[in-house]
């Protein structure tokens, strides 16, 4: 049973969820400064490979080998390569944009999956909702500026990260009723390892201590962040969180301003507002709607 809003379990989620975006910032904005000292590949190779071993270390002395065990082996890695493809197309966006704005327009996630649940699976979307999904996708389109003097291809990089991430965050919602979230973590981990893998031989080089030190930040700050997320889930209901999650943006934008010396002019801040409210309005009515039902669910029968 999920902690209601306000409740001390509640407020304990919410705080467990703003640190998680912070560490994931943290992590956006640590992979940027790497990509401008390492080869791509080798990056990505490390971001999986700490993943793999880290869960791998933690997972195997809880549940042996067991926790190895899968129904569904070909979703297994198929769920993986989903996140290695969106970790590739992040990893190149981030070499030409700015994290903030990187991170708007990834967070337009949960609307992007509302319209994939109207057209596909035909469920019942309102009006307002509509407004707020047409309302984020205009703030994203006010930071790419298709036709635009700074046009580039690379603005369009967060749109494949946004629409891989939706397909990734729906086929998990289908493979989390038969299987293990942990072996669908260790899963993932060991799958984008070994694509990354592939490349490693022509990306290998040799890094110095500082550079090795600043992609060991990257697997600690994405390490700690799900850690953070896990045990917020376990706190609390995933709606009442959702609003928090848009949190990151603004932890991005100041991440920016103290590494990069970016300060986003007034129209992208402007852009990112938008988002954030648009997110979080439909995170709101997300929440409201499962209260609705729980109450209607609630009210005794009337006899007939």
């Amino acid at each position: 049973m999920r902690a209601r809003l306000g409740s001390p379990s509640a407020l304990t989620g919410i705080a467990l969820t703003l640190g998680a975006v912070a560490m994931f910032a943290a992590l956006d904005t640590t992979t940027k400064l790497v990509l401008g000292m390492v080869p791509l590949m080798m990056a990505l190779w490390f971001r999986y490979f700490f993943q793999a071993v880290a869960s791998t270390l933690v997972m195997l002395p809880c549940k042996g080998w067991s926790i190895w065990r899968t129904q569904r082996p070909g979703l297994q890695v198929l769920r993986g390569l989903l996140l290695v493809s969106s970790s590739l197309a992040a990893f190149e966006a981030l070499r030409h944009i700015s994290v903030a704005e990187f991170t708007a327009i990834v967070s337009l996630g949960p609307l992007l999956i509302t319209v994939i649940a109207a057209l596909l699976f035909s469920e019942a979307v309102s009006r307002l909702r509509w407004l707020l999904v047409l309302g984020g996708f205009a703030g994203a389109l006010l930071i790419i500026k298709p036709g635009g003097a700074n046009f580039s291809g690379a603005a369009l990089l967060p749109l494949i990260v946004l629409t891989v991430n939706a397909g990734f965050q729906l086929l998990t919602s289908r493979m989390v009723r038969t299987e293990d979230p942990m072996t669908m973590q260790l899963y993932t981990g060991w799958t984008g390892t070994a694509v990354a893998s592939l490349a490693l031989p022509w990306a290998w080089t040799a890094l110095s201590l500082e550079q090795w030190g600043l992609m060991m930040l990257m697997g600690l700050t994405a390490t700690i962040g799900h850690f953070l997320l896990t045990l917020a889930y376990e706190r609390t209901a995933v709606a009442t969180m959702a609003p928090y999650m848009y949190a990151q943006i603004a932890f991005a934008v100041i991440a920016g301003w103290l590494v990069f010396s970016h300060t986003p002019d007034g129209e992208s801040l402007v852009s990112m507002s938008v988002i954030a409210a648009c997110g979080a309005g439909g995170a709101w009515l997300t929440m409201r709607q499962a209260r609705i039902a729980r109450e209607a669910l609630a009210q005794p029968a009337v006899p007939s």
